[in-house]
């Protein structure tokens, strides 16, 4: 169960930035013992592993910040987030060590599909909030978004890690927020098509 939500609440982080959980996995299983990652999965702690991941990482913050790039940032992410979500899921095998468990261990498959479906939503949530949020302050609103979703994404992976009963809290806050942003997005489109026909006739 803890190494369910364990993966469940680093694929939710991967969802708003890839590469944040895979470091933060990555350093906490090559420096500490709170994480031991499963055979087959060693190379995360890799120094070649982490150094790509560090290089990812600034050009991520940094093309996410910027309006109109963050969103064909976000549509290349489409592909790597729900990615790196099912790799969290596989990775977190290693918590089992917490709650002396090999159920995940066993069936690796479940993580895995938890981690995409996860990464995926909430990716979904965050591409399709940004278009709004740079139409409403004109561009100025990317790079406070972005750097609360980076701030999120640190802060949910910890959460993963150390205290991942509090995942279940995250993931139902990470719902609300998602239907509430789909729901504008959905109201701005059908507002966009209902304006569109008029400024043909004028």
């Amino acid at each position: 169960m803890i190494a369910a939500l364990t993966g469940m609440g680093l694929s939710a982080a991967a969802g708003l930035n890839a590469y944040i959980p895979f470091l933060v996995v990555a350093l906490l299983a090559r420096f500490t013992d709170v994480i031991t990652l499963p055979v087959g999965m060693e190379w995360m702690e890799s120094w070649w592993a982490i150094g790509i991941g560090a290089v990812l990482l600034l050009t991520e913050l940094t093309l996410d910040k910027v309006p109109a790039v963050d969103s064909i940032n976000d549509a290349v992410q489409t592909f790597i987030r729900p990615t790196m979500g099912g790799l969290m899921g596989a990775a977190t095998a290693g918590a089992s060590t917490l709650d002396e468990s090999t159920w995940m261990q066993e069936h690796a498959w479940v993580g895995v599909l938890l981690g995409v479906i996860v990464s995926a939503l909430v990716h979904t949530g965050k591409a399709a909030a940004r278009p709004v949020v740079n139409a409403g302050t004109v561009g100025l609103g990317a790079p406070v978004v972005s750097t609360a979703e980076d701030g999120a994404s640190i802060g949910i992976s910890l959460v993963a890690v150390f205290v991942p009963i509090l995942v279940v809290l995250v993931l139902i806050l990470l719902a609300a927020l998602l239907i509430q942003v789909l729901r504008l997005w959905l109201r701005l489109r059908r507002r966009a098509g209902r304006d569109r026909p008029l400024s043909g006739r004028v």
